[in-house]
């Protein structure tokens, strides 16, 4: 796993997905859907040229901290996203 502090992770609304940048390039996302107060992440995926860098969990990282900032609750739908909560317990009270 390398440095991620260069992955910057914005809402793209309009497209109901978190994206993941890297050298100004779209290295992933996490679609969701968003209704009554919930976030519904669905997927979650990052490109092949920048697999095995840590930037899928930088990704859901920074995607349930704004979720927790904008006091809305999560459904994961994702596994990944599952997985992640899973193993930082930090954010299950998000769910």
């Amino acid at each position: 796993m390398s440095d991620t502090s260069d992955v910057v992770v914005t809402d793209n609304d309009e497209e109901q997905r978190y994206e993941a940048h890297l050298d100004g390039q779209l290295a992933g996302i996490a679609a969701y859907t968003r209704s009554d107060g919930r976030i519904v992440f669905t997927h979650t995926e990052v490109d092949d040229a920048f697999e095995g860098r840590g930037i899928g969990g930088h990704l859901v990282k920074a995607a349930l901290d704004d979720v927790r900032g904008r006091g809305l609750r999560v459904v994961p739908r994702c596994p990944f996203v599952k997985s992640y909560v899973e193993r930082h317990p930090e954010h299950a009270d998000l769910l």
